[in-house]
């Protein structure tokens, strides 16, 4: 017998199996963030040439490690828990399969603890990107294809959710949209778990002796259409959230749910393909193939997230212009609720998202460009604007949204909960402009000493490169600073934080429910959830706010493309 129950404060809905799956797959996904940024630490201090903290081979084993536990442990797990999220509690349904969905998490969990195992073993310092001919130990490979398999499976139990939904009519009409944004992410998530069986399973045995060779030029292709595609699972989810906490927050409504619906439809159609952009200086592959991928192809994708990013804030501005906030074209923005970590920290993520990691991604895909700053600093710079803020600053804000919602518990200590996102999304920012700046002065991407030390052929750096590096690392050390705060803000929440539930427990962050008065049995009808979250229709164009940001976006794209031409001109020394 399914069993429910609605949260007094939100009007959001749970099955107790799904709640229950949402709660052990965030905190892993916690304790997963955790280990990325305790390596991180390890990461930009090293780089920091005056601190220079690691040798070498340790180095390699830290940058490893923090890059899957980053952009691969962290993010996937934080994403099971939107998945059910956004199907069982949205659509007001049972979740499909639950036992299917612990067999899932279970995969998953042993998928990571191999793969961290065989990396500090120290036998398998080959990066994220695991590069092919770098062989690293077979549990290596092994623990990222039970992952994926987890997560596989993670997505289908999604996708029988939203039939199971269709079938019980708990909802009218079409999914809302922030459900369609996750059904984009769980697309896209199963073609990019296919292009990592596709090529982990021969390398797998490859590192096991029954394979003699791979192919270093088709890894690369293959891998990367599971690699950067993951990072476009991340996209759509973190969008997703945009839209739920404009809803919850303000209770916006899109401005149009066509145009947004059709920019998710972009994405499927055209994101993957983007991945071209990483191996534009590939030899053995054609330059049609380059330019049609990273140009024309990708340049849909880029629309699409323009497009959200206009009605994202449009849609609250809209909503604040409701309440009173006429004057001029920034008092809704003024006087939005800029104490309040669920809103701070999704804005953030927007802007950061948007001027710097959607701009720098632009340019990395030009391929005249991608010459001069392909394998440099300015590649992690980007992905650290995307992924560490865009992504990862958007989950934060929601798990403030979560905790009192799925946790039954108040925020612990709130003064630091309003600090973090500004701690954190300051830093990475601070982070990623200014390795931007030493990547365009050539400064590598892995390289673990910046000064060369012993070779027989150096290289030396113009000095600012290394006082740019400086100041990256003190804004990396930021970030750091700002992870600690919420993962400190989190489990103190669900240690100490005051109970909103009397059977609020600690043993709840292994998914142990509430207590069983909490949940009731039946058809939970469709009686409305968190406002504005399933609501449908236009809520016109009324943003002139908004459209001034967005020419301001178009402005610094324009300057900041041209001024990389004229950097590629001088290099070229073209008049």
């Amino acid at each position: 017998m399914s069993l429910f129950r609605t949260c007094p404060d939100s009007g959001f809905y749970f099955h107790k199996s799904a709640e229950s799956l949402m709660k052990v797959n965030a905190v892993a996904a916690a304790v997963a963030l955790l280990v990325a940024g305790v390596l991180g630490l390890g990461v930009v201090l090293t780089r920091w040439q005056e601190v220079h903290l690691l040798d070498a081979a340790t180095f390699y084993m830290v940058l490893t490690g923090h890059g899957i536990n980053a952009l691969i442990f962290w993010i996937i797990f934080f994403e099971m828990a939107i998945l059910y999220f956004a199907s069982s509690t949205l659509l007001r349904c049972r979740l499909a399969a639950p036992k299917w969905g612990w067999f899932a998490f279970i995969l998953m969990i042993v998928g990571a603890v191999m793969n961290n195992i065989a990396v500090f073993q120290g036998n398998s310092s080959v990066m994220m990107t695991s590069y092919a001919p770098m062989q690293a130990a077979p549990m290596f490979y092994l623990g990222l294809i039970l992952f994926a398999v987890g997560a596989l499976i993670g997505c289908f139990i999604f996708f029988g959710t939203l039939v199971i939904a269709k079938n019980e009519n708990t909802y009218e009409g079409s999914v809302p949209l922030v459900t369609f944004g996750a059904v984009t992410a769980a697309v896209i998530a199963v073609f990019t778990i296919a292009s990592g069986a596709i090529i982990l399973v021969p390398t797998l045995l490859w590192s096991v002796g029954y394979i003699g060779h791979i192919d270093a030029e088709m890894y690369r292709v293959i891998w990367w259409g599971m690699g950067h595609s993951s990072q476009q699972i991340n996209v759509s989810a973190h969008v997703a959230v945009w839209y739920l906490i404009a809803g919850v927050v303000f209770g916006a409504r899109p401005m149009s749910e066509k145009v947004s619906r059709t920019a998710y439809l972009l994405y499927i159609f055209f994101l993957q393909l983007a991945c071209a952009h990483h191996i534009l200086v590939d030899p053995g592959i054609s330059s049609e193939w380059k330019v049609f991928n990273t140009s024309y192809a990708m340049y849909l994708a880029v629309l699409a997230s323009m497009i959200h990013g206009l009605t994202v804030p449009g849609a609250i501005e809209v909503a604040q212009r409701e309440k009173g906030f006429t004057q001029g074209l920034f008092e809704w923005l003024r006087k939005a609720p800029w104490g309040n970590p669920v809103f701070s920290g999704m804005f953030i993520s927007l802007v950061v998202f948007g001027f710097v990691g959607g701009i720098t991604g632009v340019v990395m895909g030009t391929e005249q460009i991608n010459l001069i700053i392909h394998n440099t600093i300015y590649v992690p710079a980007h992905f650290h604007a995307t992924v560490a803020v865009g992504t990862t600053l958007a989950f934060m804000a929601l798990t403030y949204l979560l905790i009192p919602v799925l946790f039954r518990r108040k925020v612990f200590m709130p003064w630091m909960a309003k600090m973090q996102p500004y701690v954190f999304g300051g830093g990475m920012t601070i982070l990623a402009l200014f390795m931007l700046g030493a990547g365009t002065l050539g400064v590598s991407r892995r390289h673990w000493d910046m000064d060369f030390t012993g070779a027989l052929l150096t290289f030396e750096y113009a000095g600012i490169a290394y006082t740019m590096m400086a100041i990256g690392a003190i804004g990396g050390v930021l970030g750091v600073v700002g992870g600690a705060m919420y993962l400190l803000v989190t489990v103190g929440s669900l240690l100490f934080g005051e109970k909103l539930e009397p059977s609020a427990g600690f043993l709840q962050s292994f998914g142990k429910g509430l207590d069983a008065s909490c949940y009731s049995s039946g058809d939970p009808g469709r009686a409305e959830a968190a406002p504005a979250v399933e609501h449908h229709g236009s809520a016109g164009f009324e943003a002139p706010g908004t459209f001034a940001l967005a020419l301001l976006l178009l402005v610094t794209f324009i300057v900041y493309y041209f001024i990389n031409w004229k950097y590629l001109a001088s290099v070229w020394q073209l008049g």
